[in-house]
């Protein structure tokens, strides 16, 4: 995994943390994307991944909207970054099918990488969506 996410996994935080800090009330597409600058047709295609995962619900016409299928606290970042991420190869020699490197029968790199990319998950998966946005200072500025 390179050192930053995807836009599609920054995306889908945002909405998820923005649903964790409003559980009581549907949030819609149009509401996110304004507040945070971003298409509604990506924000879409990102809505729908989310729930197509069962990390959100959607519901359509008025009162409609989204919200987290399960509370804050129980949605961990590993979670939603090994759901939206695809590529967790570091490096060339992680994919067998690519890998050209004539070092790899004696290389410890990619161990290496692989125990960083295992330590970089379990502390996303320490974290919940609920520990990132105090709730009640999120509600405050939305108000």
């Amino acid at each position: 995994l390179p050192m930053n996410i995807t836009q599609h996994t920054d995306y889908a935080l945002r909405v998820l943390m923005y649903l964790g800090a409003v559980p009581e009330r549907r949030v819609t597409i149009k509401e996110v994307a304004e507040r945070f600058d971003i298409s509604r047709s990506h924000l879409t295609k990102i809505v729908q991944d989310l729930a197509g995962r069962g990390l959100l619900e959607t519901t359509r016409g008025r009162g409609g909207g989204m919200r987290l299928l399960r509370p804050a606290q129980e949605v961990s970042l590993g979670t939603v970054v090994r759901a939206t991420e695809t590529d967790f190869d570091m490096v060339e020699c992680f994919n067998p099918a690519t890998n050209a490197c004539y070092l790899s029968s004696n290389c410890r790199l990619k161990s290496v990488l692989s125990q960083a990319t295992q330590a970089f998950l379990r502390t996303l998966d320490g974290v919940t969506l609920a520990d990132l946005v105090p709730q009640a200072q999120v509600q405050a500025r939305l108000a």
